[in-house]
Parts: C-alpha cells; sequence; structure tokens
C-alpha cells in the first residue's frame, strides 16, 4: 500500500553513514601478477588512501561483490595520496613482482614496500617537494615532481619528470629527465628505453586548452614536439610500437585518437573518429581513457553526454561493448582480453569492475558496483536538455523516488539544483546514493551540465570562456526554470547546490537571480581577486580564461564577485568548509558568513577540521549530508525524520 505524505518528510531507511560506506572512492587499480590491485579511500580510517588486493580467481569465481573480502596492502596508517597540482593523481603503481612504490600523503615522499615489510623511503625529505603521476615504464618507475619556489615566492613552482631508483642511498635516487614546461604529464618510455615521451603546458593554458606532446631523446637531450600547440590539447601518450605513438587530441573539436611515428613530422592516421570525446580533463594525474591491447586493438572510453566503451579494431571500425556503465568511466589497466575499468551507470553506483572486453557479459564487480537497496529506492536519471541564453543546456534529472511513498496530488515537490565543480568537469546520470538519500525523502535532483563542462566538444566547454559567474549562471537558472514549466517542480522551492567552482555558480546565482530559495556551498568560490591572490601553481592563471587576466580585467573581478554583490542576497545559505583547504582558503567561507550576519540572514556556517578541498572522513560526509537535509526542511518548512536539526543563525 502506498502512503501519500509532503515532499521531504518521507521516511527513508538510506542514512548518511550508508551512503558513505555505500560509495566507494577507488583511486587506481593494476594487475599484479594473478591479483588485482587498487587504492581506495577509507572515510572510516580518516579518509586515509588504502591499497588493496584480490585474487583475479576469486573475483572471476564470486557470486555477489557482498561475498567479497580483500586484503590490505598498504595498511594504517600509511596514506597513498598525492599533492601535485594540488589535485594528485597517481600516487602509487606496482611492478609485476608485487613490490608497491607510493607517493605518502603526510610527507610526499615516495616509498617502497614489499607485502608483509615495512615501507621504505625511495626519495629524501625535501620540504616544499611533491611526486605524483607514478608510472613503471620500460623497467623503469617514472614520476612527475613538483617543487615550491624559495624564499616563499608565489612565484611558479619547478615541476619535472624524474626517473627513481630502488637505491638506499635516498640522496642519489632521483635523475631529473624532463623540465621546460610548467606542468607535465604522462611520461612514457619507448620500448627500447631509450625516448621519453610526456606532455607538457605552459601558463595562462589549462590542460584543455593547449598541450604540446613532446619526445626526448634521452641519451642527446634533444628534445621534439610530435602534436598539439595552441588551441589542441593532447592528453595521453601511449607506445603503440618502436617508433610509434598513439594519443589523444581535440583538434578537430572532440577528443579522438590518433597515430604518428614518434619522430614527428610524418602524416597522423586518426583512429575511428567520432562525434565523442575520448578524453576530458586533466584534472588528476595519470587517469587513461583509452588503452592498447596487446593484440592491436585499441579499448577506448566514448563520451557524449554518457560514456561508452568501445574496441576500435585494427581495420577501422568500432565494437560496442555492453556494460552497465555509462558515467565516470576510466580504464585503469589491461591483460590480454581482460581490463580493470571504474565506473558507474543508470542502475550501477560507482564501483571497480573486472571486464573480459570478448565476454563483457559476465563482467564482475571487484569493489562497489552493486547497489545496497532495491531498484525501488534507487531514482532512474532522466536526460533533459533545456533551451539557455547561449544554446541548450545538458542536465539529468532525478525525481523523487520511494517504493511505498508518494506525494499528495496537486503538490509539486522541492528540487536540488546542483552544480558540479570544475567549473570543466561534467556530470552523466548515475545511481548515485547521495542523490537516493534526498530523493527517498521526497526531494528532487537536478544534475546540470552548464556551458563550460566537458563530454560535449570543444565548443560546448568554451562557452564559458571569460563568462564564468554569467553563462553557467544563466544556464542553471534556465535549466531550473525549465524543470518548474513542466510542472515537475516547485518554483517556491528550489535550492542550488555545489562544490568549489560549483560553489561559486550557487554564489553568483544567489547574487545576479530570484529563481532560488535557497544555496548550499561547499568550500565554493566568493571573492575572485582573492582566489587569483591564494590559490596553487596549477590553478593560478585559470581565470585569465575563465574572467580575463590582471590587472587588466580587474574591474570585472570586482563586479563579478559574489562578496561585491552580497546586497543583492536575499535568501538562506548554508556554508560547508575544509579548515585546511588550499585551492579555496576558508577565508572566502567566512567573509561570506560575516556578510550574511551583517543583513540578518538566516545562514549557518560549518568548519571542518582536517579536511581540505573536497571531504574524505565519514564523520564529516554524513554531517553535511545531514546538515544539508536539516537546512532544506528548515528553509522550506518540512520536517525530514529522523534528523538532526542544525542551528540556523540569526
Amino acid at each position: 500500500m502506498t502512503t501519500i505524505l509532503p515532499y521531504g518528510t518521507w521516511p527513508s531507511p538510506i542514512t548518511a553513514s550508508e551512503v558513505t560506506a555505500s560509495s566507494p572512492r577507488v583511486e587506481g587499480a593494476r594487475f599484479v601478477a594473478d591479483e588485482v590491485w587498487w587504492g581506495e579511500t577509507m572515510p572510516q580510517e580518516r579518509g586515509r588512501t588504502a591499497i588493496l588486493r584480490r585474487s583475479i580467481a576469486d573475483v572471476v569465481d564470486q557470486q555477489t561483490e557482498a561475498d567479497a573480502t580483500a586484503d590490505v596492502v598498504l595498511p594504517a596508517p600509511w596514506s597513498a595520496r598525492s599533492r601535485v597540482h594540488e589535485y594528485g593523481g597517481g600516487a602509487w603503481t606496482a611492478d609485476e613482482s608485487g613490490a608497491l612504490s607510493f607517493v605518502e600523503q603526510s610527507d610526499q615522499r615516495v616509498w617502497h614496500l614489499v607485502p608483509g615489510e615495512r615501507p621504505r623511503a625511495l626519495t629524501p625529505e625535501l620540504p616544499g617537494t611533491r611526486f605524483g603521476d607514478l608510472t613503471w615504464s620500460g623497467g623503469r618507475l617514472l614520476a612527475v615532481r613538483e617543487t615550491d619556489r624559495e624564499n616563499g615566492s608565489p612565484a611558479r613552482d619547478i615541476v619535472e619528470i624524474v626517473s627513481l631508483t630502488n637505491d638506499t642511498d635516498a640522496t642519489e635516487s632521483i635523475r631529473s629527465l624532463a623540465t621546460g614546461f610548467d606542468f607535465v604529464a604522462y611520461p612514457r618510455l619507448s620500448p627500447d628505453g631509450r625516448r621519453l615521451a610526456f606532455i607538457g603546458w605552459n601558463h595562462p593554458d589549462m590542460p584543455w586548452d593547449a598541450t604540446r606532446l613532446v619526445v626526448l631523446d634521452l641519451a642527446t637531450g634533444t628534445a621534439g614536439g610530435v602534436a598539439g600547440g595552441p588551441g589542441e590539447s593532447v592528453l595521453q601518450p601511449e607506445w603503440t610500437g618502436p617508433d610509434e605513438l598513439t594519443y589523444a587530441t581535440d583538434r578537430t573539436g572532440r577528443w579522438n585518437l590518433e597515430r604518428r611515428p614518434a619522430r614527428g613530422g610524418s602524416h597522423a592516421s586518426s583512429l575511428a573518429p567520432s562525434d565523442s570525446d575520448t578524453g576530458g580533463p586533466l584534472w588528476n594525474l595519470g587517469i587513461r581513457w583509452f588503452a592498447p591491447l596487446e593484440d592491436g586493438r585499441t579499448l577506448a572510453v566514448r563520451t557524449n553526454g554518457r560514456d561508452a566503451l568501445v574496441t576500435e579494431e585494427s581495420d577501422g571500425s568500432t565494437r560496442g561493448i555492453r556494460l552497465p556503465l555509462s558515467s565516470q568511466v576510466l580504464i585503469c589497466d589491461v591483460r590480454g582480453s581482460r581490463a580493470l575499468i571504474t565506473g558507474a551507470g543508470a542502475t550501477a553506483p560507482a564501483g571497480l569492475w573486472l571486464v573480459d572486453i570478448d565476454d563483457p557479459a559476465h563482467a564482475r564487480p571487484i569493489r562497489g558496483g552493486v547497489p545496497t537497496r532495491g531498484a525501488g529506492w534507487l531514482p532512474t536519471a532522466r536526460a533533459v536538455t533545456f533551451g539557455g541564453p547561449a544554446g541548450p543546456v545538458h542536465a539529468f534529472d532525478y525525481p523523487p523516488t520511494n517504493p511505498g511513498v508518494r506525494g499528495p496530488d496537486g503538490e509539486r515537490p522541492p528540487y536540488i539544483v546542483t552544480v558540479h565543480g570544475g567549473p570543466t568537469a561534467h556530470v552523466a546520470g548515475e545511481a548515485s546514493p547521495t542523490v537516493a538519500y534526498f530523493t527517498s525523502r521526497g526531494i528532487g535532483v537536478l544534475d546540470v551540465n552548464y556551458g563550460g563542462s566537458s563530454g560535449y566538444g570543444r565548443a560546448y566547454r568554451e562557452r564559458l570562456a571569460g563568462q564564468w559567474g554569467v553563462a553557467d549562471v544563466a544556464d542553471v537558472v534556465a535549466a531550473a526554470e525549465g524543470l518548474v514549466a513542466e510542472g515537475a517542480a516547485d518554483a517556491a522551492r528550489l535550492a542550488i547546490k555545489g562544490g568549489s567552482a560549483g560553489g561559486w555558480t550557487v554564489l553568483s546565482a544567489l547574487t545576479n537571480a530570484k529563481t532560488f530559495s535557497a544555496g548550499i556551498s561547499r568550500y565554493g568560490v566568493a571573492d575572485l581577486r582573492a582566489l587569483a591572490a591564494e590559490t596553487h601553481d596549477f590553478e593560478s592563471h585559470y581565470l585569465d580564461g575563465l574572467v580575463g587576466p590582471l590587472p587588466e580585467a580587474g574591474d570585472v573581478y570586482s563586479a563579478r564577485s559574489p562578496l561585491t554583490r552580497i546586497d543583492q542576497l536575499e535568501v538562506p545559505v548554508l556554508l560547508l568548509q575544509g579548515a585546511e583547504d588550499p585551492v579555496v582558503p576558508p577565508a572566502q567561507a567566512y567573509a561570506v558568513r560575516d556578510a550574511l550576519v551583517s543583513k540578518g540572514i538566516r545562514h549557518a556556517l560549518v568548519v571542518y577540521e582536517g579536511e581540505a578541498h573536497g571531504f574524505r572522513r565519514a564523520e564529516t560526509i554524513e554531517h553535511a549530508l545531514e546538515s544539508e537535509l536539516s537546512f532544506l526542511g528548515q528553509v522550506f518548512g518540512f520536517a525530514p525524520p529522523g534528523v538532526p536539526v542544525l542551528p540556523l543563525a540569526p
């Protein structure tokens, strides 16, 4: 029997602690001998990243993922997490003998671990030095090293590719191989070990704006550009022959694969070009969108709003691989016809999968990937498109979903309009326990890919050029009002929520439009000038493209900053902030709080000790979710059952 209850008051068994436990954050995976190793953030262990392992035979034979157990390779308190470019990536790797190399979060040194023994340092204590993008290539351990400039100057960091040896004399263990760019990524040695391929880029470009693919002769030190340049983003070079490189390039407006001789200058051949992207924003080092297979085929992710996995055959044709994955799909490793894939889908939450490319029907989840609740509790995302000032706005609608409850006839549900970070990133309508936490209680969620998002080609990304705080706001407003026009949402109960760059759009929308009745900002940007002055090197010129270069665009920075327009803000706001955030420092949240106090607007500011940019600890994730739900109930006039009340001021 179905119960009729007001939206927002529906009883739900999906708790904040269940969301935390059922949403594994996998940090890369590898085949090691007859096992699968993977990194995983452990919210119950203060957010550390552990390395776990399972035998391949165990994965293949399992009946359900719930039956799985994993052995710990990297025990507490060790944590494999890099801070290169602040967002890290490539914090660990392993060789076939089963030796682990990893970046320890606390000191950013590279350590070596043979299972059963204690870790041993490979690099010395060097304050201000970080490593990432660890890669075994050509029998050598390569890494990206980032070093702060001396004297505390805000000048650019020194970034280079280095080779690390398994030498007990740490002072002799590092050899610099390549430098000369502001940023580098994807170090790859040629099969004969004589040449190094990598990508590099310089300020003010971001890696999705313009990069260069370079090949360096290690004997002579001679380097030459192979591909890329102004207006072209090249990603993930892979050696597919003694003198052949395959890489992704968006030269045609979409990231597609090309192949050409490593010496450069010769004509490149396209591999099954399509109106989709094999590539994406390089926020984290080491991520892979394609992998060459031993038989000459290429396994690739293709993104056009949603993700699909395909093989690009030797004859140029393409074969789709049917999997329940369509969001955040990445390729971690391949061996023979097997692949380790991370991703989520419309019916599958985020997880790590073992996939036989030639027998995908028998794909096995290794970690996550299986709903902890029946289908009646998980909303199915509906892809929607609304008209915006600059063109179509893509989004995914998650309606309120509860198998035992529905809303009263004639009542429209409250909605949270969510804005992803980046802003160069995208969402793809996955089965999300976080979304279900709200939809199961009668609160809809609209996830918007505003102009500037990836996943729809370069032209869609560049709609945000010079228009951050304008185009993104117009698009989320258009999507929210479009949903109301369809009759799916209550116009009087629309909240907007986002983190980081998404938090900027939240605050910008609240100070520029009257569409939303409440806002939730997680570590959001509020003052562009302060961000430009305080943020880290990787993003220190990101605003040049999003807003304009300083000092020429100084007036624009001031005019667009929500703090400058705070007198226009009239609705309640919840601010959630990490105390140790190096990307958007806490001072921005405090400044917004002070402005809200001065105006007498209902609000709450929660600052989490030990958290940086993005929340990783179980207690933080749970408290933040419960705080958001309590906040919405108070400002929209409903009482969600079983949730602690978050005090609001004034």
